[in-house]
């Protein structure tokens, strides 16, 4: 069986590791457009902050592509998925055949259009080790960083270069920071912890103009800097399988044995759509262990195996300034909020089912709510007035408490 992946990230590593579950001898060749060898993406901000090495960001040992028999052509971009030839054309590279093909090909940045942008000369996005790398030599102790975006990257982009840099002003058009995954209490909290840490913020605006090193807002408010990262959001790579003719809708579409709709090719991780279980939509869940999860049971699938992709949901365990922060699931349901302190916990339940929740500050035993979402578990039949309170086994029975710690399946 011959192998191919396009992609090096969690979803490429994921299914490399499903395939040599069940076949240890077929080929294996990957492709991608990054020169390097696999590391994880998230830690990119923590390589700026100096709380990491390239070295350390390796997501799987130098030896691995050997150790997997694994042929790695990186660097290589792929131009076209020819399914009648069963094969990927690429850049200056002969075309590769395949039996089974995953395309992992994640997301880049989106830019929007912004009247003026081509003036801006130090500009970049967020996403990629190169990215943090060029970053890291255009910024020095005096540069005014302008970062538009108040996402999860654009927020791990201030954190990372907080310390290097004169100053940063966040901008988003949302009232709001992180409101895809915070309530309004819980991204208040996050915002003044940021604030305190000296970044500032400007909400519910734009840029209308860039001139150059000056921002206008649509507000009216102009701001001066020398260095702009715009992080206002990604797309999916989905364009090689739209063009073999694959559906796709915002992401790939993909069923939960990770195939497309193209014969013989499977799709994971950030390109793709998941069903979460949570909501029970088709929607993207850029998130890198979901990722893994979907690639596993591609490779898996591809190499003959069984394996179900169907406990997907969104969930982010994410950090600022050492404030945790971890949610999972949705919030469209009835809520219990619990505060003191620095913490917040918010737990939402539907159903008799937990479907979500935020934890600030005290996010020990995350894990324990989890796993009622993932085993949609019915509240009435455990403590839940303890569990909301302090999340602990001691509210399962004996026997719920075994499977839990895997005694039992």
């Amino acid at each position: 069986m011959n192998y191919v992946i396009i992609g090096n990230s969690a979803a490429a590593i994921g299914c490399v590791e499903g395939i040599r579950q069940v076949d240890k001898k077929g080929k294996i060749t990957i492709i991608s457009d990054e020169p390097h060898h696999t590391y994880s993406r998230p830690l990119i901000s923590y390589l700026l902050l100096g709380k990491t090495d390239e070295e350390r960001m390796k997501y799987r040992s130098d030896s691995f592509y050997e150790d997997k028999n694994v042929t790695a052509m990186l660097g290589v971009t792929v131009t076209k998925i020819d399914t009648d030839k069963r094969c990927v054309e690429l850049e200056g590279e002969k075309p590769v055949k395949y039996d089974r093909l995953l395309v992992a090909t994640g997301s880049r940045a989106f830019i929007p259009p912004m009247e003026g942008l081509d003036t801006v000369d130090k500009k970049f996005t967020f996403m990629k080790l190169d990215d943090a790398k060029a970053l890291e030599d255009a910024i020095n102790e005096n540069s005014r960083v302008l970062i538009i975006g108040a996402g999860l990257i654009g927020l791990k982009c201030a954190e990372g270069i907080n310390d290097r840099v004169q100053s940063i002003e966040v901008v988003d058009l949302a009232d709001r920071i992180l409101p895809s995954i915070l309530d309004e209490t819980g991204s208040a909290m996050v915002q003044k912890h940021i604030e305190d840490n000296g970044i500032k913020f400007t909400l519910s605006d734009s840029v209308a103009q860039f001139d150059k090193n000056t921002a206008t807002l649509k507000s009216g408010k102009v701001i001066e800097f020398d260095v702009l990262v715009i992080a206002v959001g990604v797309r999916p790579n989905t364009q090689l399988v739209a063009q073999a003719g694959g559906a796709v809708n915002r992401g790939i579409v993909t069923d939960d044995r990770c195939r497309t709709t193209l014969k013989n090719i499977y799709s994971a991780g950030d390109c793709t759509e998941s069903l979460d279980i949570t909501t029970g939509q088709e929607r993207i869940l850029a998130l890198l262990p979901n990722a893994y999860m979907q690639g596993e049971t591609a490779g898996i699938d591809m190499a003959g195996g069984q394996k179900l992709y169907d406990k997907a949901m969104p969930m982010n365990a994410i950090g600022f300034f050492g404030l945790h922060i971890i949610t999972a699931g949705s919030y469209n349901g009835e809520a219990a909020v619990i505060q003191s302190g620095n913490s917040y916990k918010k737990l939402v339940t539907a159903d008799d089912t937990l479907i979500g929740y935020i934890m600030i500050g005290d996010v020990a035993r995350a894990g324990i709510y989890t796993a009622l979402i993932r085993e949609k578990k019915p509240l009435s039949s455990i403590d839940f007035d303890l569990i909301k309170e302090k999340p602990q086994l001691m509210a399962f029975s004996k026997r719920e408490r075994a499977k839990t710690l895997g005694g039992l399946r």
